[in-house]
């Protein structure tokens, strides 16, 4: 075990101007800030968003801090964010050893430490393993050299080192349970709620061309044992106080039987908490009504397209009929159900996208995130664009979901712009807000203050109109 060393662990601040999304409590850091804290390391997370902390409020934290280690995470829509972080560390303190992590650091780890200095590691793919051994090299408590850490991207004698991967954690339940007391949770209510995060598996099999998740954590689908997932929810409820959880699955329901086993345990235990979930449509009826009479109130589900097509080009492996299925059997079992689709897809056209606009109107879900195609670094996507040349924005601010930003040759970004606007000042009517209003639900709120967003978004449009066409 290493010398108790100090670790920062940063959620960077928001550039101004840059990708803004709705306060949420990830479950990345908790589980970083968890290992380190079992590790006998001293923790300090710096939740730079939830906090209003802007880049020389960071400034002036680290420098109090004086830590040995900075972490910093990102997206592909947070990673210029989190470089001016990285910056702003290492000015802050010189002797640090900054290390980005995330998924897009996974795949663009050789770019960030040839063009950024203030980086000096880059851990690849899962983080938790590898950060505890890293900072144990760093710390001297541990004789390997960094060339000896797999799963990390570092500089040696002005040449980029890229290290074995790492192998994938197989038993989940190793794994100490997130550490959310690092975490202002009164500031991640959602009308009043602290939703909190559970995850139960890591990895996907189905490997959608759009998704980077399975190229994060692997193809294969590794589970929690039953017990420790509601062992983990009785502390979410009884430790932090949460008033409900969400699976921060993939796809919970991937593993039909065992999906159904955990509502069993949920409700076995008398849980008391109500929660949503990711949902494949390729699920049963019988799913979703134990999933309701567990406490599940919402379910989301990755319909993709209303086009076989186009499913069949992402590598769904799914059918609209069986979307028509689940959502109807969501619906029946007193689900609310939001549905996500990606348009915009190569191979999309105007026909191909009424024919998914005509597939939400049909079967008339609660809540709809009409997703741009947005080829994310490693992703199928993002390599298929390159292969055939097609002009791709170099702004990752830009990587979004609601963005075009690649030429399509079947659609012009402008048309899917006009197309997915029109579609959506159709869904978010007045009438649409009052009928969420009415009903008073915890998710109805919510749905009709994301249509009052919307309203507050067209006002804006032509700001947003302007960005495509850079």
């Amino acid at each position: 075990m290493g010398r108790r060393f100090r670790v920062a662990l940063i959620n960077s601040p928001l550039l101004k101007g840059g990708y803004h999304h709705r306060i949420y409590l990830g479950i990345g850091l908790p589980y970083l800030a968890a290992v380190l804290e079992k590790n006998k390391h001293e923790v300090e997370v710096i939740d730079c968003e939830a906090l209003e902390m802007d880049h020389e409020k960071l400034r002036a934290k680290l420098a109090s801090l004086e830590p040995n280690v900075v972490g910093i995470t990102a997206t592909t829509a947070t990673i210029q964010a989190a470089l001016v972080s990285a910056r702003v560390a290492k000015e802050a303190c010189p002797t640090a050893t900054v290390v980005l992590g995330g998924p897009h650091a996974t795949f663009m780890d050789e770019q960030i430490l040839s063009e950024n200095s203030e980086v000096d590691v880059v851990v690849r793919g899962e983080g938790e393993q590898t950060l505890i051994e890293l900072v144990d090299v760093i710390s001297k408590s541990n004789p390997k050299g960094l060339d000896e850490v797999a799963g990390i991207t570092f500089r040696k004698n002005g040449q980029i080192i890229r290290t074995p991967n790492r192998p994938l954690i197989q038993n989940l339940d190793e794994l100490p349970s997130p550490a959310y007391h690092y975490f202002a949770l009164e500031k991640y209510r959602v009308s009043g709620r602290l939703i909190l995060p559970v995850s139960t598996t890591r990895g996907c099999p189905i490997q959608c061309s759009f998704c980077v998740s399975s190229r994060m954590f692997g193809k294969t689908y590794r589970m929690r044992s039953i017990n420790s997932v509601v062992d983990e929810i009785e502390e979410l409820r009884d430790r932090y106080g949460a008033d409900a959880f969400t699976f921060y699955d993939d796809a919970f329901t991937y593993d039909i039987e065992r999906a159904i086993k955990i509502c069993e345990e949920i409700k076995k235990r008398k849980i008391g908490l109500p929660w949503n979930c990711q949902s494949r449509v390729d699920v049963s009826k019988e799913a979703f009504i134990k999933m309701r009479e567990a406490g599940c109130e919402m379910v989301y589900m990755g319909v993709e397209s209303g086009c076989q097509q186009i499913l069949d080009a992402v590598g769904k492996q799914t059918s609209i009929q069986q979307n028509e299925k689940a959502i109807k059997w969501a619906k029946d079992a007193g689900l609310f159900v939001i549905i996500s689709l990606v348009i915009g897809y190569p191979g999309e056209t105007t026909d191909s996208l009424e024919q998914t606009f005509d597939l939400i109107r049909r079967l008339k879900p609660d809540e709809v995130h009409l997703c741009v195609a947005t080829p994310f670094p490693g992703t199928e996507l993002y390599r298929f664009i390159q292969e055939k040349g097609w002009e791709l924005s170099p702004d990752w601010s830009l990587y979004d979901t609601t963005t075009p930003v690649f030429e399509n040759p079947s659609i012009s970004k402008e048309k899917i712009w006009e197309m997915r606007t029109k579609f959506l000042n159709e869904f978010y009517s007045p009438s649409y807000i009052v009928r969420q209003m009415v009903k008073g639900h915890f998710y109805n709120r919510l749905l009709a203050r994301i249509a009052l967003n919307h309203l507050v978004w067209r006002i804006r449009s032509r700001y947003n109109q302007s960005r495509i066409v850079k």
